[in-house]
């Protein structure tokens, strides 16, 4: 990995905000773009576990909110302490810069400026479970407790971050779909700049041949519907691998025990991912997701996808595989069952894309072009545009 390198002093000041640093998933990869281009520099957040995500965040001077000293607030705890988010953002001052970045999925948004400094929100999403998908948040581990109490601090939680969007100069949206929910959310407009995707590390080997198995990777949580590809599996007979972890990795190996077609491998590293997305017959992406990196990662090493993209008039919308897969590099269906997830399965295998198309359509998602494109925004912004 590139150690990011430390600014000229002439450069602006550019300080970076996020909701939180406990772990390395497609936010932190934005986070990790954002810190190579401006950092190193001022990081603030909600919470910091003190792990090392990448050298360039590392570099940067981390100011974690009052939050951090709550038992348990970096670990299992994190969601519980929700009500107690939008007075933690609101304690967190940021030091004198001339433009604040913040990415979001949760309240980071919501993180005010210094007065005159204009704030470029990166938004991955308004927060899924107090705007749209809060049932989906009560399975798993703890989910009754997290349902109760989303019920009882939702109203007032949706009145804050709607009114808070003002703190936020422009909006970024991760996609089309997440600018819609943007707009209906916050009743802001929003560009679109697609997250970075590492197609240079993710990329197809010629030498390794594909083999007669499906991958899901996911992290195991209940609106990623990993359980309607592990039924599929078991219904249509073929055989399924599934890398991840989450709140439903116990209950999910329950229900594989009997299936002996589908194999849990739990967390991998990154080398692994790769060996899988270039061996697998395909990559089965159930959930519906603001952008997805998991389908544009495997499509850069020739893996070919079976994406669930909902009816177009679907009040959801039809989420971010829509912009990501096309017909040349994989198939949709639009259910969230195991028929219509096994069907999907028998007609990618039977007429799979080729593995150049699936490539060629990952390369518009590489990390150059979020570069380019952020920093077009950000020099407008500095330039009072």
């Amino acid at each position: 990995m590139i150690e990011a390198e430390p600014r000229p002093r002439e450069t602006p000041r550019v300080a970076l905000a996020h909701d939180w640093l406990v772990g390395m998933r497609g936010g932190e990869r934005v986070l990790d773009r954002l810190a190579r281009l401006y950092g190193p520099t001022d990081l603030y957040t909600l919470l910091d576990s003190g792990v090392v995500l990448t050298d360039a965040i590392a570099a940067c001077r981390v100011h974690p909110s009052a939050l951090q000293r709550f038992p348990r607030a970096t670990g299992a705890w994190r969601r519980h302490y929700l009500p107690l988010m939008p007075w933690a953002v609101g304690r967190l001052r940021v030091a004198p810069c001339d433009l604040l970045i913040s990415t979001s999925s949760a309240v980071m948004k919501s993180i005010r400026p210094p007065d005159g400094v204009p704030h470029l929100c990166y938004c991955h999403s308004p927060a899924r479970y107090l705007w749209e998908q809060s049932a989906d948040y009560a399975g798993g581990a703890g989910g009754r407790l997290r349902s109760l109490g989303l019920t009882l601090t939702g109203p007032a939680f949706r009145r804050w971050d709607r009114r808070t969007a003002g703190r936020v100069t422009r909006f970024l949206a991760n996609s089309a779909h997440t600018a819609a929910r943007i707009e209906r959310c916050y009743g802001r407009r929003a560009a679109v700049v697609h997250p970075p995707v590492r197609t240079a590390y993710f990329t197809p080997d010629p030498s390794v041949e594909r083999e007669d198995w499906l991958l899901v990777v996911s992290a195991l949580e209940p609106y990623k519907r990993v359980d309607r590809v592990i039924e599929a599996a078991r219904q249509g007979g073929f055989a399924l691998r599934i890398a991840g972890s989450g709140s439903q990795a116990e209950t999910l190996e329950k229900a594989v025990a009997n299936v002996p077609n589908v194999q849990m491998l739990g967390g991998v590293d990154d080398p692994t991912l790769r060996d899988l997305y270039r061996r697998a017959a395909g990559l089965v992406f159930p959930q519906l997701e603001d952008f997805g990196i998991v389908p544009v990662e495997a499509m850069a090493c020739g893996c070919p996808v079976a994406a669930f993209v909902p009816p177009i008039d679907d009040p959801r919308g039809r989420g971010g595989a829509a912009e990501t897969v096309t017909d040349d590099s994989g198939v949709f269906f639009d259910e969230q069952t195991p028929g219509a997830i096994a069907q999907a399965v028998t007609r990618l295998v039977a007429t799979p894309p080729r593995a150049d198309a699936c490539r060629t359509q990952a390369e518009r998602f590489a990390e150059s072009v979020f570069d380019a494109a952020v920093t077009r925004h950000v020099e407008e912004m500095l330039a009072g545009g």
